[in-house]
């Protein structure tokens, strides 16, 4: 299948919003987990997590369109126009039948759920706001970020655990391949830290319980991992041919050229432990890029920081890279913000593009001393590395796997 390039980058997250002040704190090791104060979080197993405090500050959106929108609307709004700003593309010049817009997340827009919710139990229906039903479900982002920008092509959004927005890029490769679009917003967006949506990440199993120390909760792949730390964001990319951007003389980021998504289909919440259709992902993906094992100089891990996951993950790229493995520098930044999860694939890609842009591999903050060798992980510090090719993995509850490959313009 055709490669398609990537044009421009939005990123909204707890490591910052836009790509300099987020790369800047990328590079540097940085931990952005903190304990949760905008709620009481004090009954909950798990308390802390990556958190934006100043979203407002970014805000292109009227107050009037804000009472409308839940904060993962926001967020996807902020990173669309950062992304449309990166590329140099003003929409109004558009054919808006050939924009289309292809987002994941993973559990909806809770905060206006909730708020809403309550008032119902407390005031009857008149007290619910009219706005409820189109604010909190998982195609909200896309329908609000059509709206503003009166995009009318094909568009989907992806619900797929944490494999969610990685399957929204895939699918958006997909759609532009087969000239259906001209351009495509793409990615996912999450905003998980509110009273109700933390109490069902709890209830996830996976996430850490180490409130005393925030900053070293995440460990991906260490010895003393306990789960993973949610966290909050979006990341949205534009998405065209390579044609097209190169006519408008665009300064191309990347390449998106493999993609391949598959199922374990052995338990309703976990993973195979021997990572073999993860290992059947990451060879499709690379076929589908027409690249061999040999060629890839990155790997971005999912990371989830819960043993079965990690070392299946360990497991699966072992499978398909053998000694090989233990030299490709792999790593797993989103240790320093908390894991996005429907929106972890998009911020995967966003700072994959970036160590290529820079040469410089991300570092995994808090892996002191790995859990199961046969990796060349990256740990605290970033690490000068000439990325050509690389691989992004995403896995999601029940067994979900979703690659990508990104290849240097």
């Amino acid at each position: 299948m055709d490669k398609v390039a990537v044009t421009g980058i939005g990123i909204v997250s707890p490591s910052g919003i836009g790509k300099r002040q987020f790369w800047a704190n990328i590079k540097s090791g940085r931990s952005f987990v903190k304990e949760i104060t905008r709620f009481d979080s004090s009954k909950y197993p798990s308390r802390i997590a990556g958190q934006i405090d100043d979203l407002e500050k970014y805000s292109h959106i009227s107050e009037r369109l804000m009472k409308k929108i839940d904060t993962f609307s926001h967020m996807a709004l902020i990173a669309s126009e950062l992304a449309l700003q990166d590329a140099g593309i003003d929409i109004k010049n558009e054919d808006p039948n050939l924009v289309g817009i292809f987002l994941g997340n993973a559990i909806g827009g809770w905060l206006y759920a909730e708020t809403e919710l309550r008032d119902l139990y407390i005031e009857g229906r008149e007290g619910v706001s009219p706005y409820m039903a189109s604010a909190w479900f998982p195609a909200a982002p896309q329908g609000q970020v059509s709206i503003y920008y009166g995009i009318k092509g094909f568009s989907k959004t992806v619900v797929a655990d944490r494999a969610s927005s990685s399957m929204a890029l895939g699918y958006a490769r997909k759609v532009l391949a087969k000239n259906k679009l001209n351009m495509i917003l793409a990615g996912g967006m999450e905003a998980p830290v509110t009273p109700y949506a933390l109490l069902c990440c709890n209830t996830y199993g996976a996430l850490s319980k180490n409130n005393s120390d925030p900053k070293s909760a995440y460990r991906p792949f260490d010895q003393n991992r306990s789960g993973c730390v949610i966290g909050e964001g979006s990341g949205v990319v534009v998405m065209e041919s390579i044609e097209r951007a190169k006519s408008r003389k665009a300064n191309i980021l990347a390449l998106i050229s493999g993609y391949a998504t598959t199922c374990d289909g052995v338990d309703r919440i976990n993973c195979d432990s021997k990572g073999l259709e993860l290992s059947r992902a990451i060879k499709e993906a690379l076929s589908d890029a027409k690249a061999s094992p040999s060629d890839i100089d990155y790997i971005s891990l999912d990371g989830l920081a819960v043993d079965l996951w990690d070392n299946s993950e360990v497991e699966a790229i072992r499978n398909v890279f053998g000694k090989n493995a233990e030299s490709i520098p792999a790593s797993c930044p989103k240790s320093m913000f908390g894991n996005l999860l429907g929106a972890s694939g998009a911020v995967d890609l966003v700072t994959t593009i970036l160590a290529m842009e820079n040469n410089l591999v991300p570092p995994t903050i808090n892996l002191d001393v790995p859990a199961k060798q046969g990796l060349n992980y990256i740990g605290k510090e970033a690490r000068e590395h000439k990325i050509n090719k690389a691989l992004v993995i995403s896995r999601g509850r029940g067994g979900i796997n979703a690659v990508l490959v990104v290849e240097k313009a």
